[in-house]
């Protein structure tokens, strides 16, 4: 029997458990009642469960054998500010909080992957599964970092996955090098000289440089980042003046940046600086920038990859496992902060079309598709047998 044959045999339980996180989602570092039920089930399963780490993070150890190598497979819980589209049996129960992204499946599939491992797994070695907060925030990672994650479960390698709507169920993404992009914000404070609507001249107008500024700003993607790579700024906020007659002393500007290399990541911001001064001295006002580094860029390392795709492959079958990057957004994962500090892959399982491909994440309609539970499952045992496989 294989892998997914035997995690299917155990899914239902595992269904039941995605469809109750579902019902009742919760945001970012409020993941109570959802790390209560993770943790409880994993000692239920046999594993050596710590709570609270990173806040509401849970990390479950099993160790066999006498190897010093270790794996962690993480997870993630946290739901959106989203109000979800009415129509299911086991909707949202709080107005306005929905698992909109997948988490709720995210997180049964990783229990479903650990009682296959506690029951069936033949390794030498330490698994640490990471049931991690706030994902969607991307501070969940960095916090559990901050308490000590690797050093006080210390893991060779890094995995995780993401289910993917419009991606048939059986087929797999497995991709080497940057899979998501950075995210980062820029506030930019401009401040000048207010006066009457009437007399311009005396003023010295911050609300005709923000302006200046948001068109200048889209130059830098157009003409300083290369044709080859992929960028994007984007201008979310303008906040001035409360009136029609009177031109303001400051004007607040804010971005978002994207980028897929760190590179490029680092040149945005470089350039940013550049032109947010050059459009200030143009219209002689002052300026202030705060940056705020959200998000590395994701990078999937060779040796975790290559072991991925090697399982996956065995699993699905090689015409089943995508390989070459597909042309998509710019979102960015968490996962990226566990990923710089220990070598990683991120994976993507098709969530499936029709009914649930029709809608991508983070839409009021979303839903996470049941029937790749097993398939997750049988992919995080094959994983650890293969990594931590006895001498």
């Amino acid at each position: 029997m294989s892998h997914i044959e035997k995690a299917r045999q155990m899914a239902p339980e595992y269904t039941t458990i995605r469809q109750w996180i579902h019902r009742h989602p919760e945001l970012g570092f409020e993941e109570q009642e959802t790390s209560t039920l993770v943790a409880a089930k994993l000692r239920e399963l046999g594993y050596d469960v710590t709570e609270g780490v990173g806040g509401t993070g849970v990390v479950a150890t099993l160790k066999r054998g006498n190897s010093t190598r270790s794996i962690g497979l993480r997870a993630d819980m946290d739901a959106l500010p989203i109000r979800e589209a009415p129509g299911r049996a086991y909707c949202s129960v709080h107005d306005g909080k929905m698992h909109a992204c997948g988490h709720d499946g995210h997180t049964a599939t990783l229990l479903c992957g650990a009682d296959y491992i506690a029951r069936h797994a033949d390794f030498d070695g330490t698994v640490h599964l990471i049931f991690q907060p706030a994902e969607e925030t991307l501070d969940g990672a960095r916090k559990m970092i901050e308490d000590g994650l690797f050093e006080r479960f210390p893991c060779d390698t890094v995995y995780a996955m993401h289910n993917a709507p419009g991606l048939p169920v059986g087929q797999a993404v497995c991709l080497e090098g940057p899979i998501t992009a950075s995210s980062d914000r820029a506030t930019v404070r401009i401040r000048g000289k207010g006066g009457h609507g009437a007399m311009p001249h005396l003023t010295r107008d911050p609300v005709l440089a923000a302006a200046a500024l948001v068109m200048s700003l889209q130059s830098i993607v157009a003409r300083n980042v290369s044709p080859d790579e992929t960028a994007v700024i984007s201008v979310g906020a303008i906040h001035t003046g409360e009136t029609f007659n009177v031109i303001p002393d400051e004007a607040v500007v804010k971005l978002n940046t994207r980028a897929c290399t760190p590179e490029v990541r680092n040149q945005l911001e470089e350039r940013i600086n550049g032109v947010v001064a050059g459009v200030c001295a143009t219209y002689e006002v002052s300026f202030e920038i705060e940056f705020e580094h959200c998000i590395g860029v994701l990078v999937n390392h060779p040796e975790p990859t290559a072991v991925s795709r090697k399982v996956l492959t065995k699993l699905l079958g090689e015409q089943n496992v995508i390989t070459v990057k597909r042309k998509g957004g710019l979102g960015s994962e968490d996962f990226a902060t566990m990923a710089e500090a220990r070598p990683g892959c991120y994976i993507a399982l098709g969530n499936g079309v029709g009914t649930f491909g029709g809608c991508s994440v983070h839409n009021p309609g979303y839903d996470f598709n049941d029937e790749i539970i097993p398939i997750g499952a049988g992919f995080w045992g094959a994983l650890v047998e293969t990594v931590l496989a006895p001498a």
